[in-house]
């Protein structure tokens, strides 16, 4: 399988299509944020500039990537959710996977409306124990109690960083800083487009034709 790359805005839902390819095709899910969360835990300069949805310095965040594909389960492929996120990220990385002997790879886009975006990110609740995640802004996906996970019982948590302030930050950092990568790589390579602004499972599905493809799957491909 080849790696998988997706740029989107924030809560286009890159973590979510990220579980389920990692779930059908076995491929690591290698979220850059969650890394990032877990390297902050020790050093509070980036636990910082987390909370407030701003870009990590990136001799920090090469060098945690790179010790993770250097893990043996990405030999056959994994997926990159949140990276990268600069020009210079992606040549970086670029040279990275040069020196490694790996390829780029399959490149999609997820594109989504703004105001939706920011619904699914003001809106969000989860689920520690069991990890279901509710949204108030869809009648939908809110819980059948308030604040009470229907799976398990357990009391629903809002990150501190789900709210609209770090989001509107976040969108503008997207397109500040972000979006330029779409043009910078479709100069050298093909760019995949994917509506995800209706659910998950028709977004799944686009994604899934994309790799079949990709990949010579044929027999994977959905009409």
């Amino acid at each position: 399988m080849k790696n998988i790359i997706f740029i989107a805005p924030p809560a286009a839902g890159k973590g979510t299509q990220s579980a389920l390819i990692n779930e059908k095709y076995g491929i690591p899910n290698i979220s850059m944020g969650a890394l990032l969360r877990e390297y902050s835990v020790k050093d509070s300069y980036v636990k910082e500039l987390l909370s407030q949805g701003k870009i990590i310095d990136d001799r920090i965040t090469l060098g945690i990537l790179e010790r993770r594909l250097q893990e043996s389960d990405c030999n056959n492929g994994y997926i990159l959710d949140g990276f990268p996120r600069t020009v210079y990220q992606t040549k970086e990385y670029e040279n990275m996977l040069i020196s490694h002997g790996k390829e780029l790879g399959t490149i999609i886009v997820l594109e989504i409306d703004k105001d939706e975006a920011k619904k699914r990110i003001v809106g969000r609740l989860s689920c520690t124990k069991c990890g279901a995640v509710y949204n108030t802004m869809f009648s939908e996906m809110t819980p059948i109690v308030d604040n009470v996970c229907d799976k398990c019982g357990t009391t629903l948590s809002k990150r501190s960083d789900d709210n609209a302030e770090v989001f509107e930050n976040r969108y503008e950092t997207y397109l500040r800083q972000t979006a330029p990568v779409i043009d910078y790589l479709k100069t050298k390579h093909q760019i995949n487009y994917v509506n995800s602004g209706i659910n998950r499972e028709y977004t799944f599905e686009q994604i899934e034709n994309i790799l079949a493809k990709e990949n010579n799957l044929s027999n994977q491909i959905k009409k």
